[in-house]
């Protein structure tokens, strides 16, 4: 079947957070949702939930936990237990709670910078202590290729005089769009052993594959490593349904899973009633010939935002995804020879009426980068990048 991604949905006009931050005339890049109509099967389902005419308390039943853990086996060959399935509002939730259970206030997290910017909100919300093992990158021409430096992640640990109870691994990674291989996660694995670390490992983006790189879950690797993972997954990423507020956490160790669902009951947060009917839909693999679409549509316009900086944006660097649909770009040769004034976020929002998310907030020294959200129709893309390269003249 031939799924329409060209077609333009009329968002402004609704309550999205990504169509109504800023002015009418100011193309949206930024927030990481999808501009394409979310999957029939799931619009069906929640279609069937209003039909029925009430809309009182719902909470998961172990149906879902078992679409959740035959999803794992059916995608990655991984061995889950519905029991070990954990019902949350939000893989932010999940990785908040997550350290409510694991951490006291004397402990680190340790993470990947840059990072998605809301990992930083666990310091704030919990009084932990922030613990940075940043990627490095190697140029290739305008390409900017991540790399895990193993000696740099090891020398991170228990730093900042404190423990490092909970390292929180986003994988595949946001903003740079790395997908970490077999060795690399072994690796960093391995040392999160040795230091006694639990590993939280957000993998919301893990279906949205658009490299060559094949998704691997941290705790399918080994039982002793899945024996210290908290693994986050849902499909509101991949099948466009974030508003929702439903995903998961995959628990193998039942004494950590105690602790994660005590500290979820603390907060007294639930799963919303069509979040876990969109779940159930979309985990069922009745929306998997629109994903295998969408992929396509998602690598051809990644390429495209390759081929347009390339071509005019000569001293730009970025990113290549493996994985998400999300660009990180560094526009800093054009503040340094004054083209850009001020950020780059703000020098495109006011001069071309392109909103993207400010590279400051994914981590130290990363104010001249943007990261630009590709997940568009074609035209709407075309059209920001030409406004942008209008405003830079």
């Amino acid at each position: 079947m031939a799924y329409n991604f060209d077609q333009i949905v009329e968002r402004r006009n609704t309550d999205s957070v990504k169509w109504t931050e800023y002015p009418e005339d100011v193309l949206p890049l930024w927030v990481a949702d999808m501009d394409f109509l979310t999957p029939e099967p799931i619009r069906d389902a929640i279609r069937a939930a209003l039909d029925r005419g009430v809309l009182g308390y719902e909470f998961v039943r172990p149906h879902t936990l078992q679409v959740v853990a035959e999803r794992m086996k059916r995608l990655y060959g991984w061995q889950v237990d519905p029991d070990w399935v954990v019902a949350t509002t939000g893989v932010v939730s999940g990785f908040n709670i997550a350290a409510r259970a694991i951490c006291s206030a004397v402990d680190g997290v340790l993470v990947q910078t840059p990072v998605y910017h809301m990992f930083y909100s666990i310091y704030k919300n919990i009084g932990l202590n922030k613990q940075i093992a940043p990627f490095s990158f190697i140029e290739d021409g305008q390409h900017l290729i991540p790399q895990l430096d193993l000696d740099v992640f090891n020398k991170s640990f228990h730093s900042n005089d404190a423990r490092t109870r909970m390292f929180l691994l986003c994988h595949p990674h946001n903003p740079v769009g790395k997908a970490f291989t077999q060795d690399e996660l072994q690796n960093m694995a391995e040392i999160c052993l040795q230091k006694g670390t639990v590993i939280v490992s957000d993998e919301i983006h893990s279906e949205l594959m658009i490299g060559n790189e094949k998704h691997i879950p941290m705790a399918a690797l080994s039982e002793e490593i899945a024996d210290k993972t908290i693994t986050l997954v849902a499909s509101s990423k991949t099948f466009n349904t974030a508003g929702l507020f439903c995903s998961f956490a995959i628990i193998p160790n039942a004494e950590l899973r105690e602790s994660f669902k005590k500290a979820n009951e603390q907060i007294t947060g639930h799963a919303s009633s069509f979040g876990i009917i969109a779940a159930e839909a979309a985990f069922s693999g009745e929306c998997d010939d629109w994903l295998t679409e969408l992929l396509v549509y998602l690598r051809d316009n990644r390429d495209f935002v390759v081929d347009y900086l390339t071509e005019n944006f000569p001293e730009s660097r970025f990113t290549i995804p493996d994985a998400t649909y999300l660009q990180w770009i560094d526009f800093g040769a054009y503040v340094r020879s004054g083209h850009i004034s001020d950020s780059p976020h703000k020098f495109f929002l006011e001069k071309a009426k392109v909103a993207l998310n400010d590279g400051s907030v994914f981590g130290e020294g990363c104010e001249n980068f943007v990261r630009l959200n590709f997940a568009s129709p074609r035209s709407m893309l075309v059209e920001a990048l030409e406004r942008m390269k209008t405003a830079l003249g």
